[in-house]
């Protein structure tokens, strides 16, 4: 275990085979009569439209295009599921925030992940992803409060570490942090990320691989 790391080498080794498993796209749910049966334990992906849920869910799998990844805003209009060996389920949400989208459809993505996060007994963390170049905005902490309620447990990550210089990082990690501890369903760690550059990935891979 290296000094600025709570998993040791085990805890990595398992996280890393337990991602490097075949992962394939199950499902898209648009409706929640369209939600896939319970199956295996399900991590979700949540966070602003942009912020980058679809490139890390790539970066995790060791897959470019496992998840389609676009630059404009509001991108993914539907619950995404893939299958991570059997053993994990992985599911993409829509993003919040400024998606250039109507209200009505904004309306539509929220209902649909209300009664999804409220309704899965298989759904063991959301990670909530935080651009780490601006930290958690108002929308975040909405969205943290909405998951208080629904009484699931949600960590923080932060992504596009790597536009960042490290002493940013660390304050982006301690204000992080410190947002999360308002929040009783909010996971204590806070993990800073980089699909680009794979920072913090081996680190997310074990956190989840203990879920299992």
């Amino acid at each position: 275990m290296s000094a600025d790391s709570p998993y040791d080498p085990e805890q990595i080794e398992a996280g890393r085979r337990l991602f490097a498993a075949p992962c394939d796209f199950v499902a898209g749910a648009a409706s929640v009569d369209s939600l896939p049966p319970f199956s295996t334990p399900e991590i979700a992906f949540a966070g602003r439209s942009n912020v980058g849920k679809s490139s890390l869910v790539n970066a995790l799998t060791g897959r470019s295009t496992l998840a389609r990844v676009s630059s404009k805003p509001g991108h993914t209009r539907q619950l995404n599921f893939f299958d991570l060996g059997g053993r994990l389920t992985l599911v993409d949400l829509p993003g919040y925030g400024f998606a250039q989208v109507s209200k009505s459809l904004k309306q539509s993505w929220q209902d649909l992940a209300t009664a999804y996060l409220r309704g899965r007994p298989t759904l063991k963390r959301i990670c909530l992803l935080i651009d780490a170049r601006h930290g958690v905005k108002d929308s975040d902490r909405e969205t943290m409060t909405n998951l208080d309620k629904a009484a699931v447990v949600y960590q923080l990550v932060l992504t596009k570490a790597d536009l960042l210089k490290p002493s940013a990082i660390a304050q982006a990690i301690k204000d992080a942090t410190a947002a999360a501890a308002k929040h009783a369903a909010a996971h204590p760690q806070v993990i800073a990320s980089s699909s680009e550059t794979g920072a913090g990935i081996a680190e997310l891979r074990a956190e989840l691989a203990s879920l299992v």
